[in-house]
């Protein structure tokens, strides 16, 4: 699914040539969130399938074009991508933006610098009250906002040890309870909601918490209504490859833990959406998306342990 397709405008009315000065500078950590937002226009810098940092390939031709060039850039973690001019419309930035039509999943934006430019999400549930999954970048008027659009944030919900950051801040301003799994709690020890062992943890009607060890070993996907799944760096949909992968050369805890998590989380979980914090999200029937979780794990399992390697990821 190409990104943000549900919500893009079907405007196709041509820009001016005073829209076509769209650029990235060199700050550009490669953490694909860009290249994923606005494929076709944002891509590698150097060429090839993986690796290399990101540039402007093709300047935006339409309303819509720019839309999308505009949530990249208030997505982007180190504000590499600029407008012309660097012109900032003050209505230019529509986070937090609804993912689906029942406007249950959020995409927060404004990503930070120190969860590699993860990708956070709100999760609005029934009763009018919602969740934050993972953090975007620290800023009072962000959690203002958030909670503007989509009720009393009760719970923020982190998926694995380097995506802690800005989490107790976000907790904090919204008095909310703070969840990680006991195998990386380490890296966040202010916590006051701990996922212990391998078994399900409720966290809210319809939302549970299932321990997932691999990446690191604290891992946590987070599936809510048996439709989304919130799954930090556990796997995502690679647009390269067409399918769900994981990133095996970035693995900090082990390889075949990992591929044992897929394979059995593929027997035992139901979801639609796969929404990461790195690679693309994707929406399959569940039965299909059960097809590519099986499909995965048998992959997986033929993954060697290696060095950590971010420009090998195959987004």
């Amino acid at each position: 699914m190409e990104f943000m397709s549900t919500t893009q405008s079907e405007q196709a009315t041509q820009v001016a040539d005073g829209e076509k000065g769209w650029s990235v500078d060199d700050r550009c950590l490669n953490c694909n969130i860009a290249r994923q937002i606005a494929p076709g226009m944002i891509g590698f810098k150097e060429g090839g399938e993986y690796g290399g940092l990101s540039t402007v390939i093709r300047q935006p031709e339409t309303e819509a074009d720019v839309e999308l060039m505009y949530l990249a850039a208030h997505a982007c973690p180190t504000r590499s991508v600029h407008p012309p001019a660097d012109r900032w419309d003050e209505d230019s930035d529509p986070y937090p933006l609804a993912l689906d039509e029942d406007e249950t999943v959020f995409l927060c934006g404004h990503a930070s610098p120190q969860t590699y430019g993860a990708t956070s999400y709100l999760l609005r549930r029934p009763d009018g009250t919602a969740m934050m999954i993972d953090t975007p970048r620290w800023r009072p008027a962000l959690a203002r906002r958030y909670e503007q659009k989509v009720g009393r944030i009760t719970d923020v919900l982190i998926t694995h040890l380097d995506h802690v950051a800005h989490a107790r801040k976000y907790a904090d301003a919204f008095k909310a309870r703070l969840w990680i799994h006991e195998g990386d709690l380490h890296s966040l020890p202010s916590a006051d909601h701990i996922i212990r062992g391998t078994e399900p943890v409720e966290i809210g009607p319809g939302v549970i918490a299932h321990p997932f060890p691999g990446h690191t070993a604290g891992s946590t996907l987070f599936i809510a209504d048996e439709k989304f799944c919130f799954t930090g760096d556990a796997f995502f949909w690679s647009n390269s490859q067409q399918t769900l992968e994981v990133a095996h050369s970035v693995v900090y805890d082990s390889i075949k833990t990992l591929a044992e998590s897929v394979a059995r989380g593929a027997e035992e979980l139901t979801f639609e959406w796969v929404l990461p914090g790195h690679g693309d999200l994707h929406h399959l029937p569940a039965d299909e998306m059960r097809e590519r979780m099986r499909g995965l794990g048998r992959r997986a399992a033929t993954y060697p342990a290696e060095p950590i390697d971010y420009g090998a990821v195959r987004y």
